[in-house]
């Protein structure tokens, strides 16, 4: 089913992280709808907190690389949770909040994971600093639920998509980057990770539904893609007529989790929804747009 973004006509709306391959795909998805559009920086938001008072609030902002939130510990963490507070005080009556968490809670678990699951990492993880504050983000969220506030939170599978910038950090661009510049894909490890990948025209089309008109506290979003890191390279190697070089006796990535696989049944039985963008053709649009990227 595909959102009614007419309800959106005449709402002032909020999006953080708006600079980011989601935050980005929300708003050109709304470029023809007339709203009074707000989307704070990262820097603002490590400023101040004075946000205006809001009808629609996605909070998509956070450091999304593994190389960047470990590397900010602290501005991670204030973000989902400082951050997430403030913006909820600053939802008006009857408003509707979507706060993105991530994929990222269920590191741990060795199965497909629905909404009634949780991960087994614990504070002192290496990327705790996300995890542990994308759960207390949840918990904020579902405290405000309780008192009668319309906010929700989703768990995001790893997304991809035209948007990203240059040189990000996230495997799946960074494999794009190396085919396309170097000619080689370098794995870092041994690639056999798993994980449920989800094109962001498909992610954004989901978050719109939830925060307008979803009916649960949390729900996965993401897309039916499941495949191995190793897997992905040498399919991105073979598009992009890329080298692969798996390195031997390399450990695992720090703290990244083996198994990524979201059940998506919750959101699929509410929504209807049946047509994914897949692998394939998103990489092909995916390469496309990194190209350009990459042009001069």
């Amino acid at each position: 089913m595909k959102p009614d973004l007419s309800q959106l006509k005449g709402k002032t709306v909020i999006i953080t992280g708006a600079t980011g391959l989601i935050g980005s795909n929300l708003l050109k998805s709304i470029t023809e709808v007339n709203v009074q559009l707000y989307t704070p920086t990262h820097s603002s938001m490590e400023r101040n907190y004075d946000f205006p008072q809001a009808d629609i609030i996605l909070h998509s902002a956070g450091f999304g690389q593994p190389a960047l939130f470990m590397a900010n510990p602290i501005d991670t963490i204030r973000i989902n949770t400082e951050v997430t507070a403030q913006l909820l005080r600053c939802l008006k009556p009857g408003g509707s909040f979507l706060f993105c968490s991530s994929s990222e809670v269920y590191n741990g678990l060795d199965k497909l994971a629905t909404e009634d699951d949780i991960g087994t990492t614990t504070p002192s993880h290496p990327r705790a600093c996300y995890i542990e504050s994308k759960r207390c983000g949840e918990a904020i969220v579902n405290g405000y639920r309780q008192i009668g506030v319309k906010a929700v939170s989703v768990r995001i599978a790893p997304t991809y998509g035209p948007g990203t910038r240059r040189h990000d950090t996230k495997a799946m661009s960074q494999f794009i980057e190396q085919a396309l510049v170097d000619k080689k894909i370098i794995l870092k490890d041994s690639g056999d990770a798993i994980r449920t990948y989800g094109y962001v025209t498909d992610v954004v089309e989901m978050l719109w539904n939830i925060v307008l008109n979803g009916t649960q506290s949390v729900y996965n979003v993401g897309g039916r893609t499941v495949i191995s890191i190793a897997g992905l390279a040498k399919l991105i190697g073979e598009m992009a007529d890329a080298e692969i070089i798996v390195p031997k006796d390399t450990p695992d990535m720090i703290g990244g989790a083996h198994i990524v696989q979201l059940d998506l049944s919750r959101y699929e039985k509410e929504f209807g929804k049946k047509d994914y963008v897949y692998l394939m053709e998103g990489l092909k649009r995916t390469i496309e747009y990194q190209r350009k990227l990459y042009a001069s």
